[in-house]
């Protein structure tokens, strides 16, 4: 007679074996990747900066700040601009029992105003720009300025021109640029060999523009100057992710 265990039918042994099998453990996202796959919706909302006097003095005289920030609901870009300003104007947030609060009539009063305003967001992309103005007692006149912030969400990082361009076209990049706004260009004497990329940039309706401050390229008059890369010109010196979708023209 055969032994009793050769009678176990074959399928209910194959049952029992697979349940002895270590099961696979089940996928499980990390923090890292459910941060990356979250995107938040940017809804901002300006708010003024406390400080714990209006106006700084020293031996140069006195200066008034007018700071505003960015509220946003999302704590790594909201640090990062509260932060800026800090770094920018530290006189305003010094804590100098010592520092002079009357203001020297004789010398004037100085101004710096910074506000941080909420631009645009595409998908994963957010932009802002930081405006700035100072004011010299007696100059002629201030000083503005305006530099943009776009931030990929995914990443949390801030992308400089060098993120979104393919390695090695910024000579390319310069010569498209010149020649998609050489008329401009050439009515304030710009040649091609003067003309520099700017970092500061952002994405525009239809391509990427470029910002210089004042006096760069022209007048103060006409404040700072933008020239733009069309997204067509663009396609093969700008890294794919950082393009929006083109229309496809088919060949009549």
């Amino acid at each position: 007679m055969k032994p009793w265990f050769w009678a176990v039918p074959i399928s209910v042994a194959v049952v029992l074996m697979a349940g002895c099998q270590e099961k696979p453990a089940p996928q499980v996202k990390t923090v890292t990747e459910e941060k990356q796959n979250t995107i938040p919706l940017i809804q901002a909302k300006v708010t003024r900066v406390e400080l714990s006097k209006k106006q700084y003095c020293d031996e140069d005289g006195c200066t008034q700040y007018d700071l505003q920030t960015i509220q946003t609901g999302v704590p790594w870009i909201d640090s990062y601009f509260l932060n800026r300003i800090k770094k920018d104007v530290p006189d305003a947030f010094a804590v100098d029992a010592k520092a002079r609060t009357e203001v020297d009539t004789q010398k004037g009063l100085n101004q710096n105003t910074i506000y941080v305003q909420f631009i645009a967001q595409h998908y994963n992309l957010a932009t802002f720009a930081i405006q700035s103005y100072i004011y010299s007692a007696g100059a002629a006149h201030g000083m503005s300025h305006q530099e943009f912030v776009t931030f990929d969400l995914t990443t949390h990082k801030r992308l400089a021109l060098t993120d979104i361009l393919k390695p090695n076209v910024e000579a390319k990049v310069a010569d498209v640029l010149y020649e998609a706004n050489m008329n401009w260009l050439q009515q304030h004497n710009i040649e091609r060999a003067k003309l520099q990329l700017s970092d500061n940039y952002y994405f525009g309706v239809n391509g990427i523009v470029f910002v210089y401050p004042l006096y760069e390229l022209a007048s103060y008059a006409e404040g700072m100057s933008e020239l733009t890369l069309p997204y067509v010109m663009a396609k093969d010196l700008v890294k794919t992710e950082y393009l929006p979708s083109l229309p496809e023209y088919s060949n009549p």
